[in-house]
């Protein structure tokens, strides 16, 4: 039977109502733009922090006079915006201050507002005609000012899944990961796939290595840019692997020793003794904690 992970995740469990009700009312939206409205403080797509790592929020007289104001939700009775300025950057580099700084629920409300405001700043121009879109529905659609097409915020599913073999997972590194670093191997869900399949196909052209019965564990929004990451766990009858090298640097079997190991060393800042574990905020070290605790 399957047991999903207690802990919480990185980037869940925002504490912002998205408030739906209000996005199609333009009155309603405009009521919340009073004095007691909030502004989340962004520098680019990076979050702008206290000294003591915890987010700064301005008001609406804070904003630049050519930004679009997106709607990010509801604090109790307070609207809380973000600001899309012309010239910030469409994606960057995944915040890991931001990550290591921030408390959970603030994490949450920072990593939302970044995949928004990162798809306002790629979307500025119709996908149909190519002429200009505009701000609607609080900032959770953009307009074509040409052919009327309506485009809405896009999240792309990407499958993350560890593999089991006789006591051992599967773990796979790539060039850009720090120096022993391994994690569970991860692919885009393709279009006309269910998440069964897209596991099962990454994991063979990767490593060379079938697999069956496949099982959701969690999943994790990562607003880098805007994907969900939905972490799996499946099993291997054959432990042959054939590495994909465009792809992966290294790809090797770990015992359930070694990944305990590995867990407890990076709790610490430490590489494990066969191999560093993923960072805490990422779901693949959700997975190995996982699959550790099942037993």
């Amino acid at each position: 039977m399957l047991t999903t992970p207690a802990a919480p995740i990185a980037f869940g469990g925002s504490p912002i109502d998205r408030a739906d009700h209000v996005r199609g009312d333009p009155e309603a939206i405009a009521a919340l733009m009073g004095t007691s409205a909030r502004l989340l403080k962004l520098d680019g797509l990076d979050p702008v922090m206290t000294a003591e790592g915890g987010l700064v929020w301005g008001s609406l007289a804070d904003a630049e006079g050519d930004a679009e104001l997106v709607f990010l939700g509801l604090e109790g009775e307070r609207g809380c915006f973000a600001q899309v300025l012309p010239g910030i950057p469409a994606a960057g580099a995944p915040s890991w201050n931001a990550m290591n700084a921030l408390e959970a629920g603030e994490l949450a409300a920072y990593g939302g507002a970044r995949a928004l405001v990162g798809w306002h700043s790629r979307h500025r121009f119709c996908a149909v005609c190519g002429a200009a879109t505009v701000l609607a529905k609080g900032g959770w659609q953009r307009s074509c000012t040409g052919c009327g097409a309506e485009h809405f915020p896009r999240v792309d599913p990407v499958t993350i899944m560890t593999v089991e073999h006789d006591g051992k997972l599967l773990l796979g590194r790539q060039p850009r990961f720090p120096a022993h670093r391994y994690s569970a191997l991860a692919g885009f869900v393709e279009p006309g796939e269910t998440i069964e399949e897209a596991v099962a196909r990454e994991v063979f052209e990767e490593a060379g290595v079938r697999v069956r019965d496949v099982e959701y564990v969690a999943s994790q929004p990562w607003p880098f840019p805007s994907s969900l990451m939905i972490g799996c766990h499946a099993f291997a009858d054959d432990p042959a692997i054939v590495i994909d090298e465009t792809e992966l640097e290294d790809v090797r079997w770990f015992t359930r020793e070694e990944c305990v190991d590995a867990l407890e060393a990076v709790a610490v800042g430490e590489m494990g003794r066969a191999f560093g574990a993923p960072p805490k905020h990422a779901v693949a070290h959700v997975l190995l904690k996982w699959w550790v605790e099942r037993g």
